[in-house]
């Protein structure tokens, strides 16, 4: 018997932070918005940063959203979001990273019904460890674009996200904490330093 494909597809844009995750997002959004597709836009609630309706990048470029609880189901979305779900051709999820471990799943059910799915998030964390959700979503996707941001001591590509506390690299913390500018700098794997290793002169 003859199963038509579905057209659904998941995206993943990862990196450190500041290597221009969202401004990608975005990016992908506002093409589809040209090409007359319903996008849905997404972001953990708990995400509070530059203003609570919207996914700001870090150079400013913003679009409003709805937000999710940090374990969304399909009913969370939909209390979230109502007919906009329905309607979405696309759905795009900003700060993956920040989502629980059935994420994935819930990505999966929504590529199943047919929708482009786009998801930026960090790929590690401030210890250089796989981040949240990240690495299934990884490796469930059908594109992964991984993008690196500018080591802030050497200038060389950055792919870690470095904590600082009072301007010295974090030795410890929760995994996530929320920040910008004042509590984050990108680094290259040579100059990042983890939690617990002295920083090299």
């Amino acid at each position: 018997m003859y199963h038509p494909c579905v057209a659904g597809r998941l995206e993943v844009i990862a990196g450190c932070m500041f290597s221009g995750k969202t401004e990608e997002l975005l990016r992908r959004v506002e093409r589809a918005r040209i090409g007359r597709k319903h996008v849905l836009l997404v972001k953990p609630a708990l995400d509070t940063r530059y203003a609570p309706e919207e996914v700001v990048a870090h150079h400013g470029r913003r679009l409003p959203c709805f937000r999710v609880p940090q374990d969304p189901s399909i009913d969370a979305l939909h209390e979230a979001a109502g007919w906009e779900l329905e309607m979405a051709d696309v759905v795009a999820f900003d700060e993956g990273n920040f989502f629980g471990q059935d994420f994935p799943s819930l990505c999966e059910v929504l590529v199943q019904s047919g929708k482009r799915l786009i998801v930026a998030g960090l790929d590690l964390n401030f210890r250089g460890e796989p981040f949240g959700p990240m690495p299934v979503l990884l490796a469930q996707a059908d594109e992964v674009l991984k993008l690196s941001a500018v080591c802030v001591v050497c200038g060389q590509p950055a792919t870690r996200t470095q904590r600082l506390v009072n301007g010295a690299p974090a030795e410890g913390g929760p995994e996530i904490l929320v920040g910008g500018l004042e509590s984050y700098e990108a680094r290259c794997r040579d100059h990042f330093v983890p939690p617990g290793h002295p920083a090299q002169s």
